[in-house]
């Protein structure tokens, strides 16, 4: 069993700038990969950034350039720094673990992006 516990959420204006938080009760190095999805009202989960245990990185493409997921491997935390935010970001932000094929997701934080 994983927990995970976000942070960092809130209100900013278009343009600017988020960083948010996701801790993991277990070592970062015992996933198989860790990242973010959002959900927009009315519409589906959606895979903003993940990392994997090699490293890999994905992103979508609504966001590359813009948003950088890092890890701390001490921490077993992930970060995603969000800039140049645009209302279409607004969301539930969702931390996401995947440990031997297993989903594993956190509370949910909320993004809002004024225009």
């Amino acid at each position: 069993q994983v927990q995970l516990v976000e942070s960092g959420g809130g209100l900013v204006q278009a343009g600017g700038s988020l960083r948010i938080s996701c801790g993991a009760s277990a070592s970062i190095f015992s996933l198989d990969a860790m990242g973010w999805y959002r959900q927009a009202p009315g519409k589906q989960r959606e895979l903003v950034a993940d990392i994997r245990r090699g490293g890999n990185i994905n992103y979508a493409d609504s966001v590359k350039g813009r948003f950088t997921i890092s890890r701390n491997n001490a921490k077993n935390t992930v970060y995603l720094q969000m800039n140049s935010l645009k209302p279409e970001d607004t969301a539930v932000y969702y931390c996401n673990a995947v440990a031997f094929t297993r989903n594993y997701w956190g509370q949910g934080t909320q993004v809002t992006v004024s225009s």
